[in-house]
């Protein structure tokens, strides 16, 4: 398994969150450092954390690479980040939002990038989801990145008889690379620069989130899925 450089430098800095289990899902630091590996992040640009729970992924992206990032998410108390972000010394960089996915507060063409982390697919499989209101936010010329809990190839004979007792409703929503390629790529706004599997994707997962789900997984369905894609 690959080793995430960029987590480990700011190990000692992050270890109070590792600690306190401030992870919702997969291990988010290692996600986002695998995401931001396929994109160009550099000092000033605005930057959407879409789903940043408790904002850890938006602290890495201030520190790591000098954006302001506003940190958005429907759950977290957004004071309550807001003091994480004074703690980690990113105040200035990072800016708590509490909103929902369909009703967000910015203006059209404002951000340089958009990015999230384990949280996209619960809004995001609408098929209108993109074109009317998630990629109106982002400049001509912008970013997108998501990484997902996913497939690696779609059910085509319905969810195996094995993992039918560990799959929440709400799991629905996980699909292959492939198939979130063709959801974006065919709205003609942007290009998809990237949409793969995650090697050890599958690993990664089952060492955080879901173990009894991967465990019935005996066709090696799961895994993480990751894409870019820049505005037209």
């Amino acid at each position: 398994m690959r080793k995430f450089e960029r987590c480990e430098k700011y190990y000692s800095e992050y270890k109070t969150f590792f600690e306190e289990n401030k992870m919702l899902g997969p291990n988010a630091m290692w996600l986002i450092e695998i995401l931001c590996e396929k994109m160009d992040l550099k000092p000033g640009m605005r930057v959407l954390d879409m789903g940043c729970g408790m904002g850890l992924t938006s602290i890495f992206l201030a520190k790591e690479f000098g954006v302001t990032v506003f940190a958005n998410d429907l759950w977290i108390d957004p004071t309550d980040n807001y003091k994480r972000f004074v703690q980690m010394g990113v105040e200035d960089k990072v800016f708590p939002i509490r909103a929902e996915a369909h009703a967000l507060p910015y203006a059209n063409d404002f951000f340089d990038a958009a990015i999230s982390i384990d949280a996209y697919h619960y809004f995001g499989t609408d098929e209108i989801y993109l074109p009317i209101y998630y990629s109106k936010l982002v400049k001509q010329g912008g970013q997108f990145g998501i990484v997902s809990p996913g497939l690696s190839r779609e059910f085509d004979n319905g969810l195996p008889e094995a993992m039918k007792s560990h799959w929440d409703p709400d799991m629905y929503c996980f699909h292959s690379a492939k198939w979130w390629h063709n959801l974006w790529q065919k709205t003609g706004i942007v290009d998809v620069t990237h949409a793969n599997s995650i090697p050890d994707g599958k690993a990664l997962w089952n060492l955080t989130a879901d173990f009894d789900l991967h465990a019935a997984d005996f066709e090696n369905y799961l895994t993480l899925i990751s894409m870019t894609a820049i505005k037209k």
